[in-house]
Parts: structure tokens; C-alpha cells; sequence
């Protein structure tokens, strides 16, 4: 393993940060200190108010947002200082201007002052900026779209602009104080139920993360990918997909996946033989299951828990089976390729060796058993993530006095004791930043998706949305998924995954659930798992692009391949919808029976698509499958049979077609 490039450090999704002065880098780095303390006070100690605590959070956030994001891509001029400073100065107003007055705007009981609503101007001018900075144009265009949507009508701000939207849209409008009421002094818009997960619960468990990754977890869990799969036939991408398994639970981000275990597995994966697309691809795609996998799944489970009233625990628990399902669908497409080509695994000198593995690392284990264990005990996911926090350095301390004092294997114990604090106290400031850096893009999207949602919930576009889907669809549950599809598509090109998910949470959940009886928990996967294929699905892609950049490949084509291994985001959530009992459970009977149809049905649709099951399918025997496949998703036990035996008669032709060519090529061998 010595010829692979370390991996580079995840950066924050969407856009890297641009070198700053040393001293602005001083800055950020107390900002971190205080807003990383000022998390785990109020994540282990002493609960405060939800406008102190996202308040504080948003402040803190929003000024490494504008110290880290210049206003313009190379270094500051000193035009540009000005417009920076003008902004860090407008969100210490903004942001200053409701924690210091929050108990007299609370007791005007929604009669807001002028200054009130200037405040506000300022906060979500500033807010817009940030997320333009930090995610992108195409999301502040968004929510300024939906803002003059709020004022358009006969008795909004701008009347004029209500005569161009069609009947289904219009509303009566409403005036610039009772929007900026809403979204910046309401618990429906800035500081809305986005905000409050991402400022407590996400912040604590992307910190936990970076603690995790800065003692070294990210090498551990590849290494460790690599001892289980690295022997087996194209090993290097199956050890991606248990890497990224793996690493989902840290990093919160699949760009920041893509990043830290791509640049091992996409170099060993050329040289084994798959294309720098599919090298790419099977990275991106890989990574982004990590956002399904539990225990933490980004930030979803923690809003899902909100959305859905129920404890974040059964939602990890119930969303284990699907995520498995997920990167077995991965795992099969590059076992397919691998078989195909010939492939082979890499030799046992160049993999790491298992159980040097679990003795160099064991210890990043016992952390996540923690996390799990009081999960599971239905602690608060806050709470949690302190104690994980507190446990990882309580478990490096154990490790280095172990090595030290009783093994004798610390180099740089010998040299001292207060080498090794000044090292841990190093380490620890480093985990403040990194956390305090990677949650930024988490939480301005949370908070920009808290301006939609409350312009959303202020006009009632949420039911006029699924009036809307309610007509085009006809009724027929397909046709609205399938429009679902098309609408978080749609949203993920100008949003990230956590956003999408939110607005879509809001329109569409309730008419999955009142219209067509689903669920409300199954509704809720459904749309997170749709709200990922913006990772991986052209013209955005942008997993997908971080791959082709370490494989130095074609990034449209790259995205094609990474859409292609992540179709298990397509039609597991079909599973979930028809087959309701892969998620609330039932008979122990046909629970078995649906996962050992959902195994088949997947291993058809990668060998179908990839024209390879044992040996290469003839065109009926992959219309055959297609035609299995459809079947299997047919709601009724009988059609479902007829599916699985039809699947079961591709299977045997094809190994019988194997062991055919096998007897034929044995004497010329």
C-alpha cells in the first residue's frame, strides 16, 4: 500500500476554501474554539432556548463562512476587504440585533418595529450572500424566486407580479413586514426546524467526525476495507464500497468521501483495469450510499426524527436493511465488471494485513459502539454525540498511556509527556476547525432552505404542489413517484442533498401519506433517498465530479457511470413503497420472502444492464430479466412469484451456458 497517494482532506461540499492570511486563519480558528465549546456546553450541559442556540450557531457560522469565502476567488484587495468587512459587520448586526432583543420581540407578540424589520433586511441579505459564497449562485437565486413569490398578489408588495402566475399559484400576497416577520423573527423561516438540527445535533456529530478523522479513523476504515475485500476479484472497487460504507458515519458529506477514500481506490482501480469513468463512478456512487448508511446518514435521520415525531433510533434501526440493499446493488454492478474483464484482486503483499489492522486501530471501534449503544438507550442524538465526543479522547488517552507505559511502543512517549499533550492539544484544535469548517456549507444550507420553507408555509404552495402532482399523475402512485424523481432531480441541481431533502419533505410528504396511505416514515426515506441522486445523476453530478477529478477522467461520462452503479436509489425506494414490510416489518415469513426477491431483483437489473451473469446474456435472456424485474415490483404475491421464477429461469440458463463453456475449453486447457 505504499505506492497510494495519502488521502487529501475533505473539504466542505460544494467549493474549497481559498488560502486567507495567516491572521484571518487565526480568526476563523477562535470562532471554531468558541462555537465548538458553545456546542458540546449546550450538547452535554445546559440545553439553551432554540433562538439562543441557533442564533449563536448561525452567527458563529456565517462569520468563518465570510472569513474563509472571500468575495472574490484570488486574494483580498482592498475593495474587497471593504465589502468583506461590511458583511462580517452586517452579521454581527443581524445576528447580535435578535439575541440581544429576543425577549422584547417576543413580547410584542408579532407587532414588529421598523428596526425589527431592518434587522431582519440585513440578516437575510447577509444569508443570501453566505450561501452564494459557500453553495453556489443557483440556491440564493432560489430563495430570492421563492421571497418575490411571497409578494406577489393583490395585497403583497409587488401586486403586479401576482397577474403573471397562473390560477393554481396565485395567492392573496402578502407585505415586505409580514415576510420578514416569517422568515426572520418566526420559527417557520431563517431559524426555522432546519436550523435547530443542524445546530445542535449535525454540528455534533460532524465534530465527533472530525475527531474521528483527525486521530486517524479515515486510514483505518480503508485500510480495514481493504484487508475484507482487497483478495477478491476487483478488489480495489469493493473495497471502496466497504470503505465508503464505512466512512459514511464520519464524514457527512459524499464530496468529502469521494476525497479522502477516492484517492486510494480510484488509482488501484485504473491499474486493476476499470476506466477512469467507472474508477470514478464506482466511488461516487459508493460514496454516496455513506449518506444512507446509519448510524448518523449526514444529517437525514436527524431531521427525518423531527419531520416524523419518531425517535431517531427506530429511524436508524428501520434504515439499515435498505442501506445494506443499497451498497449490495454497488457491490454486484463492480463484481459484474470485475467477472466480465477477468479481473483479479490485488496479492496478499499489497494489501494490509487484517489483524494488524484491528491492532493499529481498534480503538476508533469502541467509539461507534458508544454512539450506538446509547442510541439505542434513547438518549438525546445531542447528548450522544457528546459522550462519542468525550469517549474518542478518552479512548486515545487510554491508547497512548497503554503504548507508553506498558507496551513501550510510543515513539513520541519517550520523548516526553508534554510532547505528546501539546500534540493531543494540537490535535484537538485541528478537529474544532475541520468540524466548525465542514459544518458550514450544512448549516447555510439549512438555514437558506428555512427561507423557502417558511415562504412555502406562508403561502401554502405545499398544497398547491400536491394539487399539482395529484393532476399530472392521475392519481397512479407510479406517475407520482416518478414525478418525485423528476422534482428532486430538478432541486438537486441548485441545491444540496439536505436542502433538497427538506423542501421536498414539505411539499410532497403530506401527499404521500394522505393521498396514497404511505407510511409516514417510508414517505420520508423515499424522498431522502430521491434527494441523493443529485450526487451522482448528470448535468450536476458533483460526487460524481470529484471522482473524475482524482481519476483524471471525463466528468459527464464519469457522472453517466456513477448514475448507472447508484440505480439502487431508484428502486429500493420502490421496494419500500410496495413492499411495505422491508421497513414497518410483518410475518417473519414474507420479510424473508421480500428481501430474498429484492436480492434477486437487484442482482438481475446490475447483470441485465451489464450484459453479464456468469457469461455474457444474450438479448432475450436480458429482456427476460427486464421483464422479471417489473414483476417482482407488482404488489400482489402471485405476480410476485411469476417474477421470481422467471428470474430463477435466467439464472439457470445462464450458469447452465457457464458450464457448458467451462467442459468445452477444458481439453484445449
Amino acid at each position: 500500500m505504499t505506492d497510494v497517494p495519502r488521502p487529501a482532506r475533505a473539504e466542505p461540499e460544494e467549493r474549497r476554501t481559498i488560502p486567507v492570511a495567516v491572521w484571518v486563519s487565526f480568526v476563523v480558528l477562535l470562532i471554531a474554539l468558541a462555537l465548538g465549546a458553545f456546542q458540546l456546553y449546550t450538547a452535554g450541559f445546559r440545553p439553551l432556548n432554540l433562538f439562543y442556540q441557533r442564533g449563536f450557531h448561525l452567527l458563529g457560522i456565517l462569520l468563518i463562512a465570510f472569513l474563509a469565502f472571500p468575495i472574490g476567488r484570488r486574494k483580498r484587495s482592498l475593495g474587497g476587504w471593504l465589502v468583506d468587512g461590511a458583511f462580517l459587520a452586517a452579521t454581527l448586526y443581524g445576528g447580535g440585533y435578535l439575541l440581544v432583543n429576543l425577549d422584547a420581540i417576543i413580547s410584542r407578540s408579532g407587532f414588529f418595529t421598523p428596526t425589527d424589520v431592518a434587522a431582519g433586511v440585513v440578516m437575510l441579505v447577509v444569508l443570501l450572500e453566505a450561501a452564494r459564497r459557500v453553495i453556489g449562485v443557483t440556491i440564493t437565486v432560489i430563495a430570492v424566486v421563492f421571497v418575490l413569490y411571497g409578494m406577489a398578489g393583490p395585497r403583497g408588495a409587488l401586486p403586479w407580479l401576482g397577474e403573471y402566475l397562473p390560477g393554481i399559484l396565485s395567492h392573496r400576497g402578502y407585505g415586505f413586514d409580514r415576510i420578514i416577520g416569517q422568515l426572520y423573527l418566526g420559527q417557520e423561516g431563517i431559524y426555522g426546524l432546519p436550523l435547530g438540527v443542524a445546530a445542535t445535533v449535525v454540528f455534533t456529530f460532524v465534530l465527533f467526525g472530525a475527531f474521528l478523522e483527525t486521530t486517524g479513523a479515515g486510514r483505518f476504515f480503508i485500510d480495514l476495507a481493504y484487508a475484507i475485500a482487497g483478495r477478491q476479484r476487483g478488489g480495489p472497487a469493493k473495497a471502496a464500497v466497504v470503505a465508503s460504507g464505512f466512512m459514511g458515519s464520519i464524514s457527512g458529506s459524499a464530496i468529502a468521501n469521494v476525497v479522502t477514500s477516492g484517492a486510494f481506490t480510484i488509482p488501484l482501480m485504473k491499474k486493476l483495469g476499470y476506466t477512469r469513468e467507472e474508477a470514478g463512478g464506482v466511488e461516487a456512487a459508493a460514496s454516496t450510499g455513506g449518506q444512507i448508511m446509519p448510524p448518523i446518514m449526514g444529517a437525514g435521520a436527524f431531521l427525518m426524527a423531527e419531520y416524523t415525531g419518531l425517535p431517531y433510533a427506530e429511524i436508524v434501526r428501520l434504515s439499515i436493511l435498505p442501506a445494506f440493499l443499497y451498497f449490495a446493488t454497488v457491490y454486484l454492478f463492480v463484481d459484474i465488471i470485475a467477472a466480465k474483464r477477468g479481473m483479479r484482486g490485488l496479492s496478499t503483499a499489497e494489501l494490509p494485513k487484517l489483524g494488524q489492522v484491528f491492532r493499529d486501530g481498534w480503538y476508533f471501534l469502541v467509539p461507534l459502539g458508544i454512539l450506538i449503544w446509547f442510541l439505542l438507550q434513547s438518549v438525546s442524538p445531542n447528548r450522544v454525540g457528546f459522550i462519542a465526543i468525550v469517549s474518542i479522547v478518552a479512548v486515545s488517552l487510554v491508547r497512548w498511556a497503554i503504548r507508553r507505559y506498558l507496551l513501550g511502543t510510543d515513539d513520541g512517549g519517550r520523548q516526553g509527556v508534554w510532547p505528546a499533550v501539546r500534540q493531543g492539544l494540537v490535535n484537538i484544535v485541528q478537529a474544532f476547525v475541520t468540524g466548525a469548517r465542514n459544518a458550514v456549507p450544512v448549516s447555510v444550507a439549512c438555514a437558506i432552505a428555512g427561507v423557502v420553507v417558511g415562504m412555502i408555509t406562508l403561502t401554502g404552495l405545499g398544497l398547491k404542489f400536491s394539487a399539482l402532482m395529484m393532476a399530472f399523475s392521475g392519481g397512479n402512485l407510479l406517475l407520482a413517484l416518478l414525478l418525485l424523481i423528476l422534482a428532486s432531480l430538478v432541486l438537486g441541481l441548485g441545491l444540496p442533498v439536505t436542502a433538497a431533502y427538506i423542501v421536498l419533505a414539505v411539499l410532497a410528504a403530506p401527499l404521500l401519506q394522505s393521498e396514497f396511505g404511505i407510511p409516514i416514515l417510508i414517505a420520508h426515506l423515499v424522498i431522502f433517498w430521491y434527494s441523493q441522486d443529485s450526487n451522482v445523476t448528470p448535468p450536476v453530478a458533483l460526487a460524481a465530479f470529484a471522482g473524475a477529478g482524482i481519476a483524471n477522467g471525463d466528468p459527464m461520462r464519469t457522472g453517466v457511470q456513477a448514475w448507472k452503479f447508484a440505480k439502487g436509489l431508484y428502486l429500493i425506494p420502490l421496494f419500500m413503497i410496495y413492499n411495505p414490510e422491508i421497513i414497518v416489518g410483518g410475518d417473519p415469513w414474507y420479510v424473508g420472502w421480500t428481501v430474498l426477491t429484492a436480492m434477486l431483483a437487484l442482482f438481475a437489473f446490475a447483470a441485465a444492464l451489464e450484459g453479464f451473469m456468469f457469461t455474457h446474456m444474450a438479448w432475450f435472456n436480458r429482456l427476460l430479466a427486464g421483464v422479471g424485474l417489473v414483476l417482482i415490483f407488482y404488489p400482489e404475491f402471485a405476480v410476485e412469484l411469476v417474477g421470481f421464477g422467471i428470474m430463477l429461469l435466467v439464472l439457470a440458463i445462464n450458469w447452465t451456458r457457464r458450464r457448458r463453456q467451462l467442459r468445452a475449453a477444458a481439453p484445449a486447457a
